[in-house]
């Protein structure tokens, strides 16, 4: 008979479970029992006693002094304490703007962050940044780099999963191969992980606050200059069989002409879709609209891509007209995306963040309208609570599940860090 679920069948995967449910219970309190940790585990005193024994010599959990409560009689009880302090991990976020750094400690509490602005497109300056703003993370921490049990990074790209290296980045076509990983190993000596910015962002996102924000199927679009999503069924992060599922942005619908940028948007590697409905087309649709209506002044002031994305964002939260019908349009094509994400996965929420998201309730106002014309029942539509904090809260979330897996040994149904 084939048992899908995990069963203690030895006495040491059954310390192993049961030491996870003890780490558990006390990295939900600053300090408790044994006896209230039996109570909330289900275990015995001597099941307990045996994992913290097992964690203290970890150095993962702390025995403090008893403490005699009120005017008591008889021996006080023992508290026990997560060392959340006995190790570290980093989150990486790189964009083609900016570096983020990010230390937190096991309990996930941040303890440091530095951010560097990137210009340019060489290897070797990119290189270079990143060690400097690693050490600089570390310093401010007051950290050695031997501290750090794990590190993840989220970049722009097509990750492969065997060798870890970025096979296609359009956005940034100089950190493509292995330059990330060999510049972090070079200055980490614990293990790193590199994995795409938006599936890492779509953890971020899903598992804010340190619980799941969403239960059922979900899709995480990000959605700006470049247009990608993260697919969530199942309770895990779908990649498909050659990690890019969610590439939404190479979306080819075949229903209208993209428009006179069509040439533009190829040299700079934007997919048929993105090119359709990024901020790039976004800005353009606003200014043009602006031309038309005479309105010289909005016209002027947008710039490019993402960089125009405030502006046309505070004309839209103005009233600006030359925004509404843009954003109108703009929404109206998007639309036709979402319908064919919604025919295929029917996720319950799409979640849409990246700079699009600064739209606010205006974007999700004018996107439901297109969705109700459609014949299939439209998921439910919510703005990304992290915005630019989500690849980078995403990336320590797969690093302390890795140090969960790995440096803790515990078995793959325990779920600390989650």
């Amino acid at each position: 008979m084939d048992v899908d679920t995990p069963v203690a069948s030895g006495t040491r995967y059954m310390r192993e479970v049961n030491t996870a449910a003890v780490l558990t219970e006390l990295r939900r309190c600053t300090g408790t029992s044994v006896t209230e940790l039996a109570r909330a585990t289900g275990l015995s005193r001597q099941a307990v006693t045996r994992s913290i024994s097992g964690l203290e010599e970890g150095g993962l959990v702390e025995l403090l002094a008893p403490q005699r409560p009120g005017r008591r009689t008889g021996r006080p009880p023992q508290v026990v304490r997560f060392r959340a302090e006995a190790g570290h991990v980093l989150g990486l976020a790189l964009t083609p703007e900016e570096l983020r750094v990010v230390a937190a400690d096991l309990g996930g509490t941040v303890v440091a962050e530095e951010t560097a602005p990137l210009t340019g497109t060489d290897g070797a300056h990119l290189a270079r940044t990143l060690t400097a703003t690693v050490t600089a993370t570390l310093d401010s921490a007051g950290l050695t780099p031997d501290q750090v049990w794990h590190a993840c990074l989220g970049a722009p790209g097509i990750v492969d999963r065997h060798t870890q290296q970025i096979r296609f980045t359009a956005s940034m076509p100089h950190i493509a191969g292995d330059l990330l990983l060999r510049t972090l190993g070079s200055c980490l000596p614990c293990p790193v992980h590199l994995d795409n910015d938006v599936k890492l962002a779509t953890e971020g996102e899903r598992r804010r606050a340190g619980h799941d924000r969403h239960e059922g199927p979900m899709v995480l679009v990000q959605w700006g200059e470049r247009v990608g999503a993260g697919i969530v069924v199942f309770d895990r992060l779908y990649r498909g069989a050659s990690n890019d599922a969610g590439d939404l942005g190479f979306l080819d619908l075949c229903v209208e002409d993209p428009g006179t940028g069509q040439a533009d948007a190829d040299a700079q590697g934007l997919g048929a879709f993105e090119a359709w409905v990024g901020t790039t087309r976004l800005t353009s649709l606003v200014r043009e609209t602006a031309e038309r209506r005479g309105d010289h002044t909005l016209a002027r002031s947008l710039q490019e891509g993402d960089r125009g994305m405030d502006t046309a964002a505070e004309a839209l939260h103005r009233g600006d007209p030359a925004a509404t019908e843009a954003l109108e349009e703009i929404t109206r094509r998007f639309a036709k995306g979402l319908g064919a994400v919604r025919a295929l996965l029917d996720p319950e929420v799409v979640v849409i963040g990246g700079p699009m998201a600064r739209c606010g309730e205006h974007l999700l106002t004018a996107l439901n309208a297109h969705l109700q014309q459609q014949r299939l029942d439209p998921p439910r539509l919510e703005l990304a609570a992290l915005e630019e904090d989500a690849i980078v809260r995403g990336a320590l979330h797969h690093a302390l599940a890795e140090v969960e897996r790995g440096a803790l040994a515990l078995p793959p149904t325990a779920r600390l860090f989650s």
